[in-house]
């Protein structure tokens, strides 16, 4: 992890300091400029305590004498020529810390403006679940979910947005099969981890997400495998004394897909009794 304030990459053993902003690096700056960019500057300049608010607003688009002198403190810790002006190439601009993910760049090689050096991402651990757009009128934020891990440990989280956009996927044939692949659209759906450290050291890995879209209390529910199909409804056999069964028509609830339950309601069933579910 790479935090603000500190070193990301050297260049020609010139160190290539890591600043918070949302606006990237296009321009070298110096006193008498203004803009966006200098904005967030000032305020990086006084969150690394280079300057007090005192001397320096952080919320100010001027690039002024107090910004010069902030920047040379800055530089100075750094081991930089102190120039209180920021060249373009002495700075990298992101929105929070970044975590490395792969090194592009060789050590000892020439670096070629627009040359990739590293990837990285934010520290933020986040899901992402790949929703059909017919299933996402029961997705909403905040919707809480169950994350298979692949070390097939379980987790928690919970919605925080879902996707404009539906890209396709091509789904695999079978092995031996033939013909093109049918594409598959899906939007992405992101889940906050409730215990980020469950996902351990991986940066990436397949995980299995179960979406809760609906919650019911106090009801009664059997194993899905447990009911029978009737002509226009279903039922499930209730195992009663010394053997006997009998079946009991019902009406369903909700599913739960992750336990593989659904909920029933229908005359005479109560909490307890055993239901008989086919061994296959």
């Amino acid at each position: 992890m790479v935090r603000q304030g500190q070193r990301l990459y050297s260049v020609t053993d010139s160190p290539v300091v890591l600043l918070y902003g949302s606006v990237p690096v296009y321009r070298s700056l110096s006193e008498g400029m203004t803009g966006p960019d200098v904005q967030q500057l000032n305020s990086d300049l006084v969150a690394l305590a280079d300057a007090s608010k005192a001397d320096l607003d952080p919320s100010s688009d001027y690039f002024g004498s107090a910004t010069a002198t902030a920047l040379e403190k800055l530089q100075s810790g750094l081991g930089l020529t102190q120039t209180g002006t920021l060249p373009a190439g002495q700075a990298v601009f992101e929105p929070a810390a970044v975590r490395v993910g792969n090194v592009r760049a060789t050590l000892g090689a020439p670096v070629n403006p627009g040359s990739p050096v590293l990837t990285g991402t934010s520290g933020t651990r986040q899901a992402v679940a790949q929703v059909n757009p017919a299933n996402l009128p029961d997705v909403t934020a905040g919707a809480h979910v169950t994350i298979t891990l692949p070390n097939d440990q379980t987790t928690t989280g919970v919605v925080t947005s879902i996707g404009t956009t539906a890209s396709s996927s091509s789904s695999g044939s079978g092995s031996g099969s033939s013909g093109s692949s049918a594409p598959t659209a899906t939007v992405n759906v992101y889940i906050r981890l409730d215990h980020p450290a469950a996902a351990g050291t991986l940066d990436q890995a397949p995980i299995t997400v179960n979406i809760t879209t609906s919650t019911v209390n106090n009801v009664l529910a059997v194993p899905v495998g447990a009911l029978v199909a009737e002509p226009s409804s279903y039922a499930v056999e209730v195992a009663g004394p010394r053997g006997t069964r009998h079946i009991v028509p019902v009406s369903l609830g909700l599913f739960d897909d992750a336990e593989g339950l659904v909920q029933v309601t229908g005359q005479g069933l109560a909490a307890g009794q055993q239901v008989v579910v086919p061994d296959l």
